[in-house]
């Protein structure tokens, strides 16, 4: 009989009650105010960001010296609508915003209706003064981007850029017609041109737009994919990377091969340019996967960029002419969330290193040049720092801090006198448990194969000497959970629900596993992972083993969750390790898009290995000996991960009389728009995990 969770819930109140002394709920963990969106202007000390309150999305500013928050928009209710690609103009006096859509989705310009209002949402693009007053809707669009003199604007629509003015005063238009899908827009530094990339499937110009007179001028074209336009201070270069056009010979699957790119550089004013940097010829010198990808920025006189080409993401910087590489980030850290000071000559970024020797699972904040490899600390000690921007005062930094008690909140740090000012401490509600909240450790043990593998451990203060256990998997896959809250409004979730489970007396293991990124090339891209083989399993495997092995866990006790890609490597437990994992919950999980195939006119040289591959990395072919309990968890508009996935595995399960339990939310997408549906979510895990590991004891 397949059993709806919400009969249980009754059930599961009682049980905590009775076995475990719980102080705080579920909702009261996730009760917490979490920022996004950060942002600054370009000349004097405003900064903005959006701040979601238990559904309830609003922009807050604040100004310097003293930088008091203030609210600034009035949405009341938790209806999904999320708030992005905030900016504010360089005079200061507008804030510009888009309300709606997905944007960690494929498809984040469409809407979501996460509510179920009988009236659709829309996706659109909005202003509002600085100081708070009428919200201009100027149309449906994304991405906006705004003028150089802070009068205008220009968005995209249908693949298409609009144009409109900042106050709103008259209806966007069509700024010009390009074929293809336009994006990536961005003015010339007075504002007169705009360049953009034309995306045409398999091939991508940039273009630049001038006036309704002017035919486009389209730079350097070839049969490459270009993108990335990043104009010269002086507005009359502009240097861009270079992909290759999609086509060819297929490349051996199971192998690990280089994708190449390349820095151009070309003078509009004569349409004549050329290759300044090639990537080196090595599967390292790839574009990096991580945040930001190749992070191209025109500094004053210099280029700079991402590479993984010594086996971890560092900044690079180049002359105008493609010499003197300079390595700025040397050290076994990756680099993310990099920004150009206003001047131009140096830059900020968080990393994974620092004086802690569990550092690498944390961030800090640096500062270095644009020319030298001088990098110095801004920020230090056991907390969180990420995502920083510089105000435009250029005296104080803006970024977001956490600690393993402290959810993430924005603050601003003085750089000269190192003095830190945390924003909105008053936004944390009083149920929200911090002082309750167990601080993780940093732990790391092998897989079978001798690979390291890392992870954060969670351990109640109190209970039995014998306590059950939980592995929580981590989506992504290129991710790093975390020694405190994270900057990923998604994980941040999960890392309440990991607290919310301690205080119900489980041991939980966050498992970073290869395939994620904080540890190396060889660690985020490793041979025989995903559909070649699913190597990464090992270290799912290797951390149940390991909590069995630990002689306060009781090794009848484990239980696993996850969602996304995570969602399929807890599918890979029940199906291959029903006797290790006794209960899992598989969260909008990959769990036969392995199986699919593709017909092509030429198949890869080691295509028949691969598709055997293919078969052993499949949840579904371990069916016969999946026996563990099992909860599927799905919303039905996800834009990452289809419903289909789910709807799959339930019919086989349904096929082999397989008893589950499920929890399917209507109109929601992979990130929980809506902050009820998060709690539901949450809660049904942990209900079903404490029954079921309960009925385990018995």
């Amino acid at each position: 009989m397949i059993r709806r969770i919400c009969l249980y819930f009754a059930l599961f109140v009682a049980t905590i009650c009775g076995s475990h002394a719980q102080t705080f709920t579920v909702k009261s963990v996730l009760s917490y105010p979490f920022p996004s969106e950060l942002t600054a202007a370009a000349k004097g000390s405003k900064i903005a960001w959006a701040m979601n309150e238990q559904g309830k999305r609003n922009i807050y500013v604040a100004e310097g010296p003293s930088f008091n928050p203030i609210k600034i928009t009035d949405y009341n209710y938790d209806d999904g609508q999320e708030l992005t690609s905030l900016a504010i103009s360089d005079d200061g006096k507008w804030i510009v915003f888009v309300r709606g859509g997905d944007h960690g989705s494929r498809a984040g310009t469409t809407p979501v209706n996460a509510a179920s209002m009988p009236m659709a949402p829309k996706v659109q693009v909005m202003t509002i003064p600085f100081g708070g007053g009428k919200i201009n809707v100027i149309g449906e669009g994304d991405n906006p981007v705004i003028s150089p003199n802070s009068t205008q604007l220009i968005f995209t629509k249908s693949g298409q850029i609009m144009s409109s003015p900042i106050d709103g005063s008259s209806p966007p238009k069509n700024l010009f017609y390009a074929r293809g899908s336009n994006g990536s827009a961005s003015w010339s530094p007075d504002g007169s041109k705009i360049a953009f990339v034309s995306s045409r499937d398999d091939h991508s110009f940039i273009g630049i737009y001038s006036n309704a007179e002017t035919p486009i001028q389209w730079l350097l074209p070839s049969f490459s994919r270009d993108n990335s336009p990043r104009w010269s201070p002086d507005g009359t270069e502009i240097a861009f990377i270079r992909n290759p056009g999609i086509g060819g010979s297929p490349d051996p699957i199971l192998s690990r091969k280089h994708t190449p790119w390349a820095i151009w550089r070309v003078n509009i004013q004569i349409s004549v340019g050329k290759q300044i940097w090639k990537a080196p010829q090595t599967p390292q010198g790839s574009i990096p996967p991580v945040a930001g990808g190749a992070n191209l920025l025109w500094a004053a006189d210099r280029l700079v960029f991402t590479s993984y080409e010594d086996g971890w993401p560092h900044l690079y910087s180049i002359n105008l002419d493609g010499s003197q590489q300079t390595l700025l980030t040397p050290g076994d850290f990756m680099v993310e969330h990099v920004k150009l000071s206003p001047n131009k000559k140096s830059l900020i970024f968080s990393a994974n290193t620092g004086k802690e020797k569990d550092d690498i699972d944390r961030r800090h904040l640096y500062k270095v040049s644009v020319h030298k490899a001088d990098m110095q600390a801004l920020t230090a000690g056991t907390g969180l720092e990420t995502l920083p921007v510089f105000i435009g005062d250029q005296a104080h930094i803006a970024y977001l801090s956490a600690t393993a008690q402290q959810p993430v909140l924005p603050a601003v740090l003085n750089e000269q006198s190192k003095q830190r000012v945390l924003l909105a401490e008053n936004l944390v509600p009083e149920e929200f448990p911090g002082q309750e909240l167990v601080t993780p450790t940093h732990v790391t043990f092998k897989a079978a194969d001798g690979g390291t593998v890392y992870g954060q451990l969670f351990t109640p203060t109190k209970g039995p000497r014998k306590k059950p256990a939980i592995v929580y998997v981590h989506g992504g896959p290129q991710r790093q959970m975390l020694l405190g809250w994270n900057h990923m409004d998604y994980y941040s979730i999960d890392y309440a629900l990991n607290q919310y489970l301690v205080s119900l007396g489980y041991v939980v293991l966050s498992v970073n596993y290869r395939l994620g990124i904080g540890y190396g090339y060889e660690f985020h891209k490793p041979l025989n992972a995903g559909a070649q083989g699913a190597a990464e399993y090992q270290d799912i495997k290797a951390a149940g083993e390991w909590l069995a092995n630990q002689s306060r866990i009781d090794a009848d006790r484990i239980g696993i969750y996850g969602g996304s890609y995570g969602g399929y490597l807890v599918a890979l437990a029940m199906g291959k390790d029903s006797k290790l994992f006794a209960a899992g919950v598989d969260i909008h999980g990959v769990n036969s898009r392995f199986n699919d195939t593709a017909e092509r006119n030429e198949i890869a040289p080691d295509a028949k290995l691969a598709a055997e591959r293919v078969l052993l990395s499949s949840p579904l072919t371990y069916l016969s000996t999946w026996t563990s309990p099992t909860l599927l968890i799905h919303a039905d508009d996800d834009r990452n991960v289809p419903f289909s996935q789910s709807v799959d595995l339930a019919r086989r399960f349904e096929n082999k009389n397989f008893d589950f339990e499920y929890l399917a939310i209507p109109d929601d997408t992979h990130h929980w728009m809506k902050f009820s549906n998060a709690v539901k979510v949450s809660e049904a895990t942990a209900n079903f995990l404490h029954r079921k590991l309960s009925e385990k004891k018995k």
